[in-house]
């Protein structure tokens, strides 16, 4: 049976290849982002259907509402980044401001689009985590801690209708505007050496991962973060 995927911030990078494998499959996809001509050319690539939504903004999210069905069988919510990135230094306001921004990025982005989506949901949720949730990042690796720990709330909620929700937390991932060019040559080679399987990640590792969590496969597997990052985490 043919099923709805809707995938935030699907335009690029790990959001594009989720929404790839799934069309892949011949489902039928969504995807969200805030850059109207690059989500259109990304819609355009992949046959699938490009809306412009700021996953941050409740009034955008209420007008994406209308322009989906009924049933949405998967949600990925991979919409989010870190703000710290050319962020501007200053004062405590100056600090407040920034920290909220990347709350607000890859929180509440989250929390706001599965909520607004739920009563439409069949499936599964999968949310985009990363290893600074573990690690510490300043406040992009606390808003991402804070998702890994929001997420159990929602598998709580939604597993009584058989819907899982669950993490996936990449590592060092290439071929994503993640860095904003910012990576230099000495910090790639470090991420890299951190890994066991001393090989930077792909975004096709991701999306893969992301498209087993809405398998059959992964049925009783809900309220976790998995962590895809070549070792550089290992956990226990």
């Amino acid at each position: 049976m043919t099923r709805m995927i809707v995938v935030t911030g699907g335009a690029t990078g790990i959001g594009r290849a989720t929404a790839e494998r799934f069309r892949a499959d011949g489902d039928e996809v969504v995807i969200t982002g805030r850059r109207e001509d690059v989500l259109a050319k990304t819609a355009a690539d992949l046959g699938a259907r490009g809306v412009v939504c700021d996953a941050t903004d409740p009034a955008q999210i209420e007008r994406l509402l209308a322009e989906l069905p009924d049933r949405i069988d998967v949600l990925v919510n991979n919409a989010g980044g870190n703000t710290d990135f050319g962020a501007p230094e200053g004062g405590l306001e100056q600090l407040k401001a920034n920290w909220l921004q990347n709350l607000d990025a890859n929180l509440l982005s989250a929390v706001l689009t599965t909520t607004a989506l739920s009563p439409r949901l069949t499936t599964t949720v999968v949310h985009l985590g990363s290893i600074a949730g573990a690690r510490g990042a300043g406040s992009y690796g606390a808003s991402k801690a804070a998702l890994a720990m929001w997420n159990v709330d929602a598998a709580i909620e939604l597993g009584p209708r058989g819907i899982t929700s669950n993490v996936v937390a990449p590592g060092f991932t290439a071929e994503t505007e993640f860095f904003q060019g910012r990576m230099t040559a000495e910090r790639r080679q470090t991420l890299l050496e951190a890994t066991m399987t001393k090989r930077e990640g792909q975004v096709g590792d991701i999306a893969t991962t992301i498209h087993f969590l809405a398998s059959p496969a992964a049925r009783h597997l809900t309220g976790q973060v998995l962590h895809v990052n070549g070792g550089a985490l290992s956990t226990r």
